[in-house]
């Protein structure tokens, strides 16, 4: 054998001799993965069943639940619906259904929440109607009184006035239309309530900017009559004579009886003047075909 031949069969023997090493190697590494693994102990997968309960016996359920006066349980009721059944009949009605347990039980965010969502998702089915009236009322009874932040009562007005504009047929439309005088007569309140605050501390720019407020938006309510006379009381003070007179003349033409009326007829007598009405006054304006609302509140 040459040397040539003898150094290739050398070559070739000593490659073997590697990649059987490496083999080896390979697998040693596989059989360490193997060990680190820790689903490859002979454990499986039991999956867990369980059995969904019919539509319709979780609907009953959750009315037999509100009967009970047991709301919350109600309302998890109707979710279990919504999510078994999802987009089914059987899970928009208990979509709005289950705003009204939340209602009932006091939970008024959460019922506000799935009112909202009834309506984003069926805007035009029958009850949605219903769903705008639980949003209204869920802020209608956090109203606080006048001495707090009145956002709720905006957000109660608007959502009544969406029912009356969007379902004017509904059987709502009534109560929603009460409701609507009690806010509108809560947010004067408090425009009066910080205008008599300005008026007492001699702001009488901030004062009449309140009082003009319920003229011009509330004046179908009660406190219209008390804005007219502070508004104669603050332009009076500021040297505004014409406003002055012609608030008290607005006054006593729309509320002839009224104390406030003659408070107002007082005063300005007591400078020498006589109410007197500018036709042109902003004041004037806001009373062009006045029609007074009475005040309340539905059940």
């Amino acid at each position: 054998m040459s040397f040539a031949n003898a150094y290739r069969g050398a070559k070739a023997a000593a490659v073997r001799s590697v990649a059987i090493a490496g083999l080896a190697l390979a697998l040693a590494g596989c059989e360490t993965v193997a060990s680190l693994n820790p689903f490859g102990r002979g454990e499986t997968y039991e999956p867990e069943i369980v059995e969904t309960r019919p539509a319709a016996e979780l609907y009953n359920e959750g009315l037999s639940l509100i009967d009970r006066g047991q709301y919350q349980s109600a309302a998890e009721r109707f979710e279990e619906i919504e999510e078994a059944y999802p987009f089914s009949d059987f899970a928009r009605r208990a979509l709005v259904m289950q705003a009204y347990a939340q209602f009932a039980g006091g939970a008024y965010d959460d019922s506000t929440n799935t009112a909202q969502r009834y309506l984003q998702l069926y805007p035009g089915q029958d009850s949605a109607d219903y769903a705008q009236y639980i949003l209204a009322m869920s802020n209608f009874n956090q109203i606080p009184d006048i001495t707090r932040d009145q956002t709720r009562t905006a957000q109660a007005l608007r959502a009544f006035q969406e029912l009356i504009d969007r379902y004017p047929d509904s059987d709502y439309v009534e109560d929603a239309r009460a409701k609507i005088v009690f806010a509108n007569d809560q947010l004067a309140g408090k425009e009066m309530e910080v205008g008599r605050f300005y008026l007492e501390r001699r702001n009488y720019t901030g004062a009449i900017n309140r009082f003009r407020t319920v003229v011009a938006s509330y004046q179908t309510t009660r406190h219209s009559e008390e804005a007219l006379a502070r508004l104669t009381e603050a332009y009076m003070a500021m040297g505004i004579v014409d406003e002055a007179q012609t608030a008290a003349a607005v006054l006593g033409h729309n509320f002839p009886e009224s104390q406030w009326y003659r408070d107002s007829y007082a005063l300005l007598q007591s400078g020498g003047l006589e109410p007197r009405e500018n036709r042109q006054s902003w004041i004037s304006r806001a009373f062009r075909g006045f029609t007074r609302a009475v005040v309340g509140v539905g059940g």
